[in-house]
């Protein structure tokens, strides 16, 4: 009776870690998503609304679900102090929200470029990089979403199976 207790509790705890992996996997697309929207409504924010940068973090932090609420909330929070530029501020956020995300390095790369930007230019040069920024998150999207059909089913299938394997070894 104890050993079946085991080798049940050892497939749940291996299933569990697969379709955790997965979770990540099915993110990272939504989360690419949420970034790109909010990137559009910060555009429309600054282009339209003439809106300080503050006040759109704000807006975009009530806007948008966790996690990307944290960074914009960090993001005006930096700003609110005062004692950093807007780079270093948006920089501090990213670090800070980061491992929090689904999102892969090539994405902070993006948006740490897109960082050293913000608050530099004017309005049209602004808007230039804040669609350049959302084409390479468009890519970075294209290929979560191959990635997300490549190895979805497959981490979920491998901790059911690295379970049974397990029991199977052990018994």
């Amino acid at each position: 009776m104890i050993k079946l207790m085991g080798a049940v509790l050892i497939v749940i705890a291996t299933t569990w870690v697969g379709f955790q992996l997965a979770k990540r996997y099915s993110e990272r697309p939504r989360q690419l998503r949420l970034l790109k929207s909010a990137l559009q409504s910060l555009e429309a924010e600054i282009m339209y609304g003439h809106t300080p940068l503050r006040d759109a973090a704000q807006r975009l932090a009530k806007q948008m679900p966790k996690p990307l609420c944290w960074f914009f909330e960090t993001f005006e929070a930096e700003l609110c102090k005062g004692e950093k530029t807007v780079r270093e501020a948006w920089n501090d956020s990213l670090v800070q929200v980061w491992k929090l995300t689904a999102l892969k390095k090539t994405e902070l790369e993006i948006l740490q470029q897109f960082g050293e930007t913000l608050g530099q230019h004017d309005r049209d040069s602004q808007q230039k990089h804040i669609r350049l920024c959302i084409t390479h998150l468009e890519r970075e999207e294209g290929e979560a979403k191959d990635a997300q059909l490549q190895y979805e089913r497959m981490m979920r299938s491998l901790g059911v199976l690295t379970g049974l394997l397990i029991v199977i070894l052990l018994l």
